[in-house]
């Protein structure tokens, strides 16, 4: 999602955009996933796009700023991508009501535990179609 958001304006970045800005939303991180942010958001391929760089460490800097930090120390192993088994441990540590991914292909579940899993579209016509 935050590659699509620095990328484009599409729904992640008014998702951002709007998170951001209600103080009645927590942006909810850990360090293993704030870690796998600050690695995607450097990769050389995304150079091409203008001014990608430098949106992207805005954009860090903004969560940075903007989240509530939490430790997991739940041990899963469920996706199937191992990696992205982070976020559904910081699901359980912020008792979290959604987990935004545009990941379709390894978030396959619809919920895990309390959380919805939702993409951005889902979650932007749910929450912000008023806008």
């Amino acid at each position: 999602m935050l590659v699509s958001a620095v990328v484009s304006k599409s729904y992640p970045y008014f998702i951002i955009g709007a998170i951001f800005s209600d103080r009645n939303i927590e942006w909810c991180i850990s360090k293993e996933v704030m870690s796998e942010y600050q690695h995607v958001l450097k990769r050389e391929k995304f150079a091409r796009y203008p001014d990608f760089s430098f949106k992207a460490e805005s954009l860090l800097a903004s969560i940075d700023t903007h989240s509530v930090v939490f430790v997991t120390e739940t041990v899963l192993d469920i996706l199937n991508d191992p990696d992205d088994n982070k976020f559904l441990k910081l699901a359980i540590a912020c008792n979290a009501t959604f987990l935004i991914t545009g990941n379709t292909r390894d978030f396959t579940m619809s919920s895990f535990g309390q959380t919805r899993i939702i993409t951005p579209k889902e979650y932007w016509e749910e929450c912000y179609k008023e806008i």
